[in-house]
């Protein structure tokens, strides 16, 4: 596949600092509109028939180890060494879900959801953009991406200076290190939300210089727009909600291993393996 030929993952740039939060009189914003929603890839388009049924066997067929795996086992096709026309037909037949997501250091992987909730398509690319990895995996979220986080962030952060004019930066920067340092695999997200508390524009803009924006973007598609930046800090994450009109109407910091709004579900699998298999079916009955 060349890289520039692929489709683009939607990771707009985000607005942050002083502004980004609203003017200081109260307004009524607009709630999210035009809700994603599951919606059944095409059959290919004059792809020759023998390509169409390889493609449906051998998605088949990994349907069936990742069954066997369970939701946690993260089962693996490799599609990287596939002929071309074999990879156009599963790039038609997975479609598009609602998150995707990319990674700047220290390496360059690329993820987006398939129509399928619980099915992705990971890339790693080169830096010369030459592919280096191609292939599906099932589960929760790849995990490139959390590894990534944690090979890049830093378990603990020194205070930072606090300019004039802050009034609740330094207690929420001793509670993120408390609870970066204390957190751990299983324990429910703390979540900050910064929307709801009475910050300055010196407390935003202490909070985004001492914690930075990363190198693990994620997009989330729902109700409007949910993104995710990993941070200098591990296990902890902007998350910020935009409506339909790109609005920030939520913004908060979790401390959590990924934010639950980007996880798939157990139950999103099952219900994406049922609806596979009838798509694969359809796939095969013409022929």
């Amino acid at each position: 596949m060349n890289p520039s030929t692929m489709r683009p993952f939607p990771i707009s740039v985000v607005t942050m600092g002083p502004g980004s939060q609203g003017d200081d009189a109260p307004e009524y914003l607009a709630m999210p509109q035009g809700m994603e929603t599951f919606s059944q890839p095409r059959l290919p388009e004059n792809a020759a028939p023998d390509m169409v049924a390889h493609a449906a066997n051998l998605l088949g067929d990994y349907l069936d180890s990742a069954r066997r795996a369970g939701f946690a086992g993260g089962a693996q096709l490799d599609l990287l060494n596939l002929e071309m026309p074999l990879r156009d037909v599963i790039n038609q037949s997975l479609g598009f879900g609602e998150v995707s997501a990319f990674t700047t250091a220290p390496e360059h992987w690329r993820v987006q959801e398939t129509a399928f909730a619980g099915l992705w398509r990971v890339l790693k690319l080169a830096e010369d953009g030459r592919m280096q990895i191609d292939r599906l995996e099932t589960g929760a979220i790849p995990a490139a991406l959390t590894e990534t986080m944690l090979r890049m962030a830093s378990s603990d952060l020194a205070a930072p200076d606090y300019p004039p004019g802050t009034m609740n930066a330094p207690a929420l920067v001793e509670e993120l290190r408390l609870q970066a340092a204390s957190w751990k695999a299983g324990d429910a997200a703390h979540i900050i939300n910064l929307t709801l508390l009475p910050v300055s524009d010196a407390d935003l803009d202490t909070l985004y210089n001492w914690l930075g924006h990363r190198e693990v973007s994620i997009l989330s598609r729902g109700y409007g727009n949910c993104r995710i930046t990993s941070t200098r800090l591990k296990n902890v994450w902007w998350v910020q909600y935009f409506n339909s009109m790109d609005t920030l109407i939520l913004n908060s910091i979790e401390v959590v291993g990924m934010p639950e709004v980007a996880l798939a579900s157990a139950e999103d699998l099952d219900d994406s393996v049922e609806r596979l298999r009838e798509y694969l079916d359809m796939m095969l009955d013409p022929l």
